[in-house]
């Protein structure tokens, strides 16, 4: 029988390592699968049916998975969605996952539509960095992407962001051929004024996009060649809790630009990922529909030491590679919106 500790049946010292020794620590949770926006690239455009309120895990749910992931080796935890920030009690709950012991980053994703208004309330919570989504600087061109003119609002709440000391500001950009991809230059940019990580992600063709027209993946190597039109780009040291994205900065610039190259260049040897659904559906890769329910057992009264069990069979299953290669159609059943990026 398991000690007990600070109120928590203590788990033996089992860490989530899989077959391929890669250390399993950072945990992605997905709050929700609602958004107040509908970017071409993540919502499909027939009525997307949404979760039940009552098959969304509740907050308390989550703390206690997550204090069970802290016990298996969890050491690093986003907060996503959907948009996080339009789920009711989020700031509460953002201060509560903050508090957990063993928990060293907390980090939250968002659209940034609620981030002006808010901000204060996700800094009291705890929250020290956020990565926000902005696929252009054109007002137009945002309307276009995310459905809903909301570019100025987004970008206040980047301000926002900075003037309350958040750091870093990453800046998630997703390169469209014939959308955005005329604009990478001036987003690179921003590196120049601001003290913002940009970063650029290959598209992922992940479940049914809204639109046919993204055409052919812009990928990595060229976002890259067409960047350097700007100047050389200084690589730059991965951190300690830094992810895939290979860093680089311009001469003299404030911020930096990232390439996360998942479609180009797995870097799946690299993945030290778990992800979390708001349906409660653990999930070892971001592209495999694979996946094993932590919500059930959960509702069912299972012991700490069971829900455990869960994660490591997760783990034991955690592919070496994905299969999902250039230009081809996807492979991943499940929307963007429901499995948290």
């Amino acid at each position: 029988m398991y000690k007990r500790n600070d109120g928590l049946i203590k788990l033996p010292g089992i860490k989530l390592i899989d077959k391929h020794n890669r250390c399993l620590n950072y945990l992605r949770i997905s709050i929700t699968d609602r958004c107040n926006l509908r970017c071409i690239y993540c919502v499909p455009d027939d009525i997307h049916q949404r979760l039940p309120h009552k098959e969304i895990l509740r907050y308390e749910e989550i703390l206690r998975l997550v204090r069970i992931g802290v016990r298996l080796g969890i050491s690093k935890v986003r907060i996503t969605g959907g948009e996080p920030l339009i789920r009711k009690g989020v700031y509460d709950f953002l201060g509560e996952l903050t508090k957990i012991r063993g928990v060293a980053d907390v980090s939250l994703t968002t659209n940034g539509v609620l981030l002006r208004d808010n901000i204060k309330k996700i800094k009291s919570a705890g929250i020290k960095r956020i990565n926000v989504s902005m696929d252009t600087l054109s007002r137009q061109k945002y309307k276009d992407i995310t459905g809903h003119d909301m570019f100025d609002q987004v970008w206040e709440g980047i301000e926002s962001a900075q003037r309350e000391g958040f750091s870093p500001i990453k800046i998630n950009v997703v390169p469209l051929n014939g959308i955005n991809d005329d604009e990478l230059t001036d987003i690179a940019k921003l590196s120049f004024s601001y003290p913002f990580h940009i970063r650029f992600i290959e598209y992922m063709p992940i479940g049914i996009p809204r639109t046919n027209n993204i055409g052919k993946q812009l990928l990595a190597p060229e976002i890259k060649k067409r960047i350097n039109e700007i100047g050389e780009l200084i690589p730059v040291k991965n951190g300690i809790n830094d992810g895939p994205a290979k860093r680089y900065k311009f001469k003299g610039a404030k911020g930096e630009i990232g390439f996360i190259d998942a479609i180009s260049r797995h870097f799946c040897k690299q993945c030290n990922r778990l992800r979390l659904t708001a349906s409660g559906q653990l999930r070892a890769c971001l592209l495999s529909d694979r996946q094993d329910d932590l919500k059930n057992p959960l509702r069912k009264g299972c012991l700490d030491s069971e829900l455990a069990d869960v994660f490591l069979r997760a783990v034991s299953h955690k592919p070496f590679d994905h299969n999902i290669a250039c230009n081809q159609p996807g492979k991943v059943a499940g929307q963007m919106s429901a499995i948290g990026g």
